[in-house]
């Protein structure tokens, strides 16, 4: 196998396929990455087991063909600190690879291609395309409610629903639920719902660079795979049944509060220094057109903050975690935050005036 390629160029893909690379791992294989030349086009990929990226990047004129794995951390490393706009040049000689560039020269440690797993994507069931801006709100606006290493595996990832016309994705963690929907050009009759691991939802993020280009969306029985000109990832479906998240949604609350979302991002930072460090609570105390926020802890320190807000009603007084309140208010992008409440027990359920897409449930606690 032998190619030359511009440094600059390899970068990227190469980049992108590291991130997956697992340092610790049970198989040598995993810590490499199996490079594959097809005429002038050079693969790229990494693996976990559980997800796979491919990138793709092509090399100066037609180099010869082959296959083989290089460990990852060290090839991107060398890559990396190369200077900008070198070339690279890359032979295998018996079991090592040896990367040339100026007056540079080193020999890597080869594993056969064959020894290196390859995520297999089953059956295809749906695809439909879509901006990369688009699947980026959603994880964007969702994924901080995900669950982290909770026994409920379900829940360390999110839900994807695919809808007729629509793409929605669900978050939660038990505590808390953020749920966003948006219009996608797919056909379909029947509701289809997958869940995505935690790390997946990560890597996708990373990934989607290009917000007005398009990413194909492939979904079969045990995987999705996203695919663009740059990169087509792999990854495995958390195989279990999420919540009925519609039953979670708080209905008939008839107790209405909007207010300035600065204003309340920066009261909710403020009280969140003296809550307990353990439960993190913070008591609401809803008045006639006034919100008083308090917080205090096993020291006996105390903090209040009273902020105007546009509400008439009874007064209720609830508690809620001040950690979940501060994540809603960092990715609702308007001016201001809707809060509707039905009693002392009941979820928050908010929202953004200007933007129906995403809704947020957070549970009360008891203080």
């Amino acid at each position: 196998m032998k190619f030359s390629v511009s440094r600059d160029a390899l970068l990227k893909p190469l980049q992108l396929v590291s991130g997956v690379v697992e340092r610790r791992q049970t198989m040598p294989a995993l810590a490499n990455v199996l490079l594959e030349l097809n005429g002038s086009e050079l693969s790229i990929t990494g693996t976990d087991l559980e997800v796979e990226i491919v990138g793709k990047v092509d090399v100066d004129g037609v180099g010869q063909g082959g296959e083989v794995t290089v460990p990852a951390k060290k090839f991107f490393d060398i890559c990396k600190n190369l200077p900008d706009g070198s070339n690279i040049n890359f032979e295998t000689e018996e079991q090592k690879a040896v990367v040339k560039s100026g007056r540079s020269r080193f020999m890597l440690a080869t594993l056969p291609a064959d020894d290196f797993p390859s995520v297999e994507p089953g059956e295809n069931e749906l695809n439909f395309e879509c901006e990369q801006k688009e699947i980026r709100r959603l994880i964007d606006q969702t994924s901080f409610a995900m669950a982290q290493q909770d026994v409920r595996y379900y829940l360390n990832g999110m839900l994807w629903e695919v809808r007729p016309q629509a793409l929605r994705v669900v978050s939660t963690d038990g505590h808390r639920l953020a749920m966003c929907t948006r219009p996608v050009n797919v056909e379909i009759e029947e509701v289809k719902q997958a869940i995505l691991p935690r790390k997946a939802v990560i890597e996708m993020s990373r990934l989607l660079t290009d917000p007005e280009e398009q990413v194909q969306i492939v979904l079969g029985a045990t995987h999705l795979r996203a695919v663009t000109p740059e990169f087509t990832f792999t990854t495995k479906l958390v195989d279990g049944k999420f919540p009925d998240y519609d039953r979670v949604l708080p209905k008939g609350g008839d107790k209405v509060i909007t207010g300035d979302r600065n204003e309340l991002k920066h009261a909710f930072a403020r009280t969140a220094i003296l809550s307990n460090e353990k439960y993190r609570g913070i008591r609401f105390v809803l008045e006639e057109g006034q919100l008083t926020i308090t917080a205090n802890n096993p020291e006996q320190e105390e903090a209040e903050e009273q902020i105007a807000v546009e509400y008439t009603g009874d007064t209720i007084e609830v508690g809620f975690n001040v950690n979940y309140l501060q994540d809603v208010a960092g990715v609702i992008e308007s001016a201001s935050v809707k809060i509707t409440l039905a009693d002392t027990n009941s979820s928050a359920l908010i929202e953004d005036p200007e933007n129906a897409d995403s809704i947020y449930v957070v549970m009360p606690m008891r203080l």
